[in-house]
């Protein structure tokens, strides 16, 4: 058996690198999928005719993250078509790089609210529902950088931080009802957002890594995947590195 057959899970960020990888690892194993991005792309026509060829049933919702009300219709939407949701992966995410005393106002305010003030916004939306189900996962996705910091992301890590005490706080809150909350902390990651990295700070990242070599989107999802599934039912309120031993 499938080891999410039968559940509803819920992506933001969902169009592309880790949340389309975790969309498609999920929908693999049984789960119908929900997925979300701030703006319309030819990536979210395809991954849609790849979940359905999969068997499973998928919806696409398009609203910006960082805003509650939107966040609670979309959640609403989702819900009243699925019946459920039973995991919800906190993904969505953007960088804004530089150094602080460079950093402007709106380059801190944009990256705290889609990527901090989003996971705010999701689980207390999902809380809803899964309150009355008296079951369910969340998984946030943080970053090594909010665990180490790192110059030039002081924004990045602040908000990555934030998501880590966030996880930790709100699974004490909800545990008694069946409903575990953690965070996956990625180390250096082949994606979208890290390819445009020069080249020798990418050498260099993974000369920090005691596996030598650049995480994959894979690693990421099957953590995931791990922390969605029955087979991590006593593990809430955790961090879990994903980063090659960085």
């Amino acid at each position: 058996m499938k080891i999410l057959e039968g559940k509803v899970a819920y992506i933001t960020g969902g169009t592309r690198g880790i949340g389309k990888g975790i969309a498609l690892l999920f929908a693999e194993q049984g789960a119908d999928i929900i997925y979300t991005s701030a703006f319309e792309s030819d990536d979210v026509d395809d991954l849609q005719s790849i979940l359905r060829k999969m068997g499973v049933k998928a919806k696409f919702l398009i609203y910006d993250a960082s805003s509650f009300k939107g966040t609670e219709n979309a959640m609403k939407e989702a819900f009243n078509e699925f019946g459920r949701i039973d995991i919800l992966v906190n993904n969505a995410g953007i960088t804004r790089d530089t150094l602080l005393m460079r950093m402007s106002e709106s380059d801190w305010d944009m990256v705290m609210n889609v990527n901090l003030k989003s996971v705010f916004n999701h689980t207390k939306a999902v809380q809803t529902y899964m309150l009355k189900q008296r079951f369910g996962s969340i998984i946030n996705m943080a970053s090594i950088v909010g665990l180490q910091g790192n110059a030039g992301q002081a924004n990045y890590a602040a908000s990555k931080a934030g998501i880590i005490g966030f996880t930790k706080s709100v699974a004490k809150e909800v545990g008694s009802r069946n409903i575990r909350v953690n965070a996956i902390a990625p180390g250096f990651i082949a994606t979208d957002m890290t390819a445009i990295l020069p080249e020798d700070m990418r050498r260099e990242w993974t000369q920090k890594i005691s596996l030598r070599r650049v995480g994959t989107v894979e690693d990421i999802a099957n953590t995931a995947l791990f922390l969605a599934s029955e087979l991590s039912s006593y593990i809430t309120g955790h961090v879990l590195s994903c980063d090659g031993g960085m």
